[in-house]
């Protein structure tokens, strides 16, 4: 094989090293933990989750058929305290994504100084083909299957893809059932009767809007009349859009997963809100609509990848105009792309920062539910905004300090606490 051979296999491999989620996460945990003078061993122990359950549940189906469905729970530190994270339902569920994201939801706790670890879980289906009583039974057999390692002391689930309130009612539910208790601390993003707390739905969104503000303060750049392109118009990118749209800021445009919509004189946001489907699709009605790529690359203020990850790569970062991004998507933008962002100088608020303030308001609802007595919107807004600026400044105080990005910074004060927890816990 000739040097120029060897050299695009090399290329190529670093570049899928790169796009895949699990060992993007590893790369900046170790630089993270190297930075502050953790030893290798505290990297093998933080690089992996602590636990890994694969569960199989036969589920009995409409039709009377029964079909097997495979899930998994990942928990992967609990030296700071009790696991947290959501539970997703999708067709491309798998065990290295999920081990991937509760490491994001250690480091999202960790940034946003939450007492919890990061778990995660996921079972491998389609619920956009699946009736109610379909979903209530695999929902059930999901909490059935996982009872032992979850708990309001051990690990706490919460919503995630294509999963709802009414999911998680389900699964509070059943696990009441199996204790023989009520136990609403079992599980976040519940109905508000069930206990359930108020701006639980936007919280995800309320938190990028917060470090979308503090980024355009470090910018200098006014958020009234700046344009804005939200790629992924889902639970989250619809209501960041609205709450743009709100602000002042002129939402130029959005996307699903047919298509985009440009438009430089601003999108009518309510019309959109009021035409979308449960799956916020869209963009099907309309002629001139662009692709998801193309609209990366439109001018604009302030870009807000909202829907999958691996969006900005080595390929167009060097095309995006935007002179801020900010993640609000799992990650959208791999490690070569970031690196290029922040060699332009563009400002990257990483997914770890801006998208905590689902966890961060699931915080709050467990803390309710614990102690019996709920907050008004207005409270949970107040806290919420508190603690996202507070970590928003931290991230952003670390990475000026030491030149480097913001990624890195948060994962440098994400990877910290679980590091020293586990380190005054004696198991490094």
């Amino acid at each position: 094989m000739g040097a120029t051979a060897v050299k695009r296999n090399q290329q190529k491999a670093n570049q899928e090293e790169a796009t895949n989620l699990l060992t993007s996460t590893q790369i900046v945990i170790h630089e993270a933990l190297s930075k502050l003078g953790f030893s290798d061993e505290m990297y093998e122990l933080l690089k992996e989750p602590l636990r890994m359950l694969t569960v199989r549940m036969p589920v009995r189906m409409d039709d009377g058929s029964i079909k097997v469905f495979t899930g998994y729970r990942a928990q992967h530190n609990d030296a700071v305290g009790p696991t947290k994270g959501g539970v997703r339902f999708h067709p491309e569920v798998d065990e290295e994504e999920v081990k991937a994201l509760s490491m994001w939801m250690s480091l999202k706790c960790g940034i946003v100084n939450l007492p919890y670890g990061g778990g995660k879980g996921g079972i491998i289906c389609d619920p956009r083909t699946m009736s109610m009583g379909e979903l209530e039974r695999l929902s059930r057999a999901y909490v059935r299957a996982i009872s032992q390692i979850v708990g309001p002391t051990k690990d706490i689930p919460a919503p995630d893809v294509y999963t709802n309130s009414q999911i998680m009612a389900w699964m509070m539910d059943e696990y009441s059932h199996l204790r023989e208790y009520d136990s609403p601390g079992f599980i976040t993003g519940k109905p508000l009767v069930l206990g359930g707390s108020q701006g639980r739905e936007k919280a995800t969104a309320q938190g990028v809007t917060i470090c979308i503000r503090e980024a355009a303060k470090q910018k200098g750049l006014e958020l009234k009349g700046a344009r804005v392109i939200v790629q992924g118009f889902g639970n989250a990118g619809s209501f960041l859009a609205k709450f743009m749209h709100e602000a002042g800021a002129k939402v130029v445009g959005i996307s699903d997963a047919y298509g985009a919509l440009y438009d430089r004189k601003g999108l009518d946001i309510d019309y959109l809100l009021d035409r979308r489907d449960s799956f916020g699709t869209v963009t099907t009605l309309f002629e001139n609509t662009i692709t998801n790529e193309e609209l990366l690359e439109m001018e604009c203020d302030i870009l807000v990848p909202a829907a999958i990850s691996n969006q900005i790569t080595a390929h167009n970062a060097h095309a995006i105009k935007a002179p801020i991004v900010v993640e609000a998507a799992n990650g959208p933008t791999t490690l070569e792309a970031t690196k290029i962002l922040t060699d332009r100088g563009i400002l990257l608020v990483p997914d770890v920062l801006a998208s905590a303030g689902g966890v961060t308001v699931s915080y709050f609802e467990w803390v309710q539910n614990n102690q019996g007595y709920y907050w008004t919107e207005e409270e949970v807004n107040e806290k919420l905004e508190k603690v996202l600026v507070q970590a928003f400044n931290n991230v952003h105080q670390l990475s000026q300090a030491r030149s480097i990005d913001m990624r890195l910074a948060a994962y440098m004060i994400g990877a910290r606490r679980m590091a020293e927890a586990s380190k005054f816990r004696g198991w490094v």
